[in-house]
Formats: structure tokens, sequence, C-alpha cells
């Protein structure tokens, strides 16, 4: 594909509605990630529910923000 053709492909995307360019962006950008997208987002999904579970069975301590920042101040420090 040449310049020109890019950019009338890139023109003619900019007269779709909002909602149209911003799935079309992101059909474009996750094809240049291909399942990495996918895989990165069920990773968090699985994170996410580990950490609740872990707070909620108490295998996880919650701390208050000053605790924590004093904490990892701490790991810095040493």
């Amino acid at each position: 594909m040449n310049t020109a053709q890019l950019e009338t492909i890139t023109s003619e995307a900019m007269t779709l509605s909002e909602r149209e360019r911003a799935k079309l962006a992101h059909d474009l950008v996750a094809s240049l990630d291909g399942m990495a997208e996918i895989s990165v987002s069920e990773a968090w999904d699985d994170e996410i529910c580990r950490r609740i579970n872990n707070l909620e069975s108490g295998k996880t301590e919650s701390l208050e923000v000053s605790e924590a920042l004093e904490r990892a101040r701490a790991r810095i420090r040493n």
C-alpha cells in the first residue's frame, strides 16, 4: 500500500462517527497485539479475582495508605 492509499483510507475513516472510529481504532490496535491483548485482559481479571478472594478469606492483610507507603519507603531505603 502506498502513502496516497493510506491517506485515502485515513480520510474515509475520519468521516465515520465517533463510535465507529473508536471500534475501528480498537480493532486495528488489537490486530497488532493479536491474542496478547485478550490474554492480558484475562490475566488481569484472574489477578483481580485472586486478590479479592485473598482479602475476603483473610490471606491478605488490608493496610491503610499511610502504612503501605511507610512499608514501601522502608523497602526502598533497605
